[in-house]
């Protein structure tokens, strides 16, 4: 199906999380392809979270229309849903650690889905759920090095203490498969499962999600390198994918987006390489040091490095190249343009 005939078709496409880094893409794919969309921010008046969304090109059919929405107040998700014809849930919490992660991380996404799903559920129009997963509802907390997931894998062995961007992720997904199955001719559903999104960023608050990776280099914010092997994925390829789930694909189908892998030393050298002037630090220190400096470092942990530094990781994505149809930037690729709109609008600042 020529997934940019078919949106003009498709009634009102809602997008929650319509100023985060994947929804904005979302968005922007879905006004390039003519499509009516209804995007939720959670604060209108937040030039961050809306002027870059108003900015965007719309083809000849298509429509934005921007809606405030509390993922945890049930009566504004439900305006939201109202009306719409297919709904994509991007709308979540990007963080990995918190002094109160079932406030902060695990609640907001279940919780948040529990109530698209029952807004869902208080319409007769919607058809069609596009959810946004992730790689970390399928990761376990133990793997081997060299190992390859599929989405037949679940991190169902996810906790509060060790892993609860895992916990969420797993708990959100699950809510949702469970909502499916329950119902006889509910809507069609589709899980787009994510690793660490790169791309262009199109507002400063994306800085906040994976791009933080690479805002750590270009700031220095660390003199050294820990040997870390990242799954990479364009953010522009993961927002066509959540697209073209709206018509194709599977009907409860689960899809990995991953395009590839990089170290971490070979991500800051390709960084120095391409911007010969920025300071980015390329040395890379030894496995047994880097367990030393994770227990000071801003963004590891001691338990998470001792399970991922110095393996490697892989994934099984043809599922989403045969259903979805989907080819996919190379990683260096989507790493390189992640960084001119960081110059550009001086946002290392």
């Amino acid at each position: 199906m020529d997934v940019s005939e078919s949106q003009g078709e498709q009634g009102v496409v809602l997008v929650t999380g319509a100023s985060g880094y994947i929804g904005s893409h979302i968005v922007a794919n879905l006004l390039s392809k003519g499509a009516s969309v209804r995007a939720t921010v959670r604060d209108a008046s937040d030039p961050d979270r809306v002027d870059h969304l108003m900015e965007m090109e719309i083809a000849e059919g298509g429509q934005l229309e921007i809606v405030e929405m509390d993922l945890l107040d049930s009566e504004s998700v439900r305006k939201a849903v109202s009306g719409c014809m297919q709904v994509i849930h991007t709308a979540a919490v990007v963080v990995l650690n918190s002094r109160n992660p079932q406030k902060k991380i695990v609640d907001p996404s279940v919780i948040g889905t529990r109530n698209v799903l029952d807004a869902i559920d208080s319409t007769e129009t919607v058809e069609c759920l596009v959810h946004t997963s992730s790689t970390a509802a399928i990761r376990p907390q133990k793997w081997s090095d060299g190992q390859v997931l599929t989405t037949e894998t679940w991190a169902d062995d996810a906790n509060i203490v060790d892993n609860p961007y895992g916990l969420a992720k797993y708990s959100a997904e699950m809510l949702v498969r469970e909502w499916h199955d329950s119902k006889d001719n509910g809507p069609r559903m589709v899980t787009i499962n994510p690793c660490v999104v790169l791309g262009p960023p199109l507002s400063r608050r994306h800085l906040r999600g994976s791009p933080s990776f690479i805002m750590m280099l270009l700031k220095r914010e660390v003199p050294f390198v820990i040997p870390m092997h990242i799954s990479i994925v364009d953010v522009r390829d993961v927002a066509e994918a959540h697209v073209r789930a709206l018509t194709m694909g599977k009907n409860a189908g689960r899809y990995l987006v991953v395009s590839g892998q990089m170290w971490w030393k070979d991500v800051a050298r390709a960084i120095k390489s391409e911007n010969p002037s920025l300071k980015v630090p390329t040395r890379q220190i030894p496995y047994l040091l880097s367990l030393v400096v994770s227990i000071f470092h801003p963004r590891v942990s001691l338990s998470w490095a001792r399970m991922h530094l110095g393996k490697r990781l892989f994934w099984d994505a043809s599922p989403a190249e045969r259903d979805l149809g989907m080819d996919w930037r190379s990683p260096k690729e989507s790493l390189l343009d992640t960084i001119p709109p960081i110059l550009e609008k001086n946002w290392l600042r």
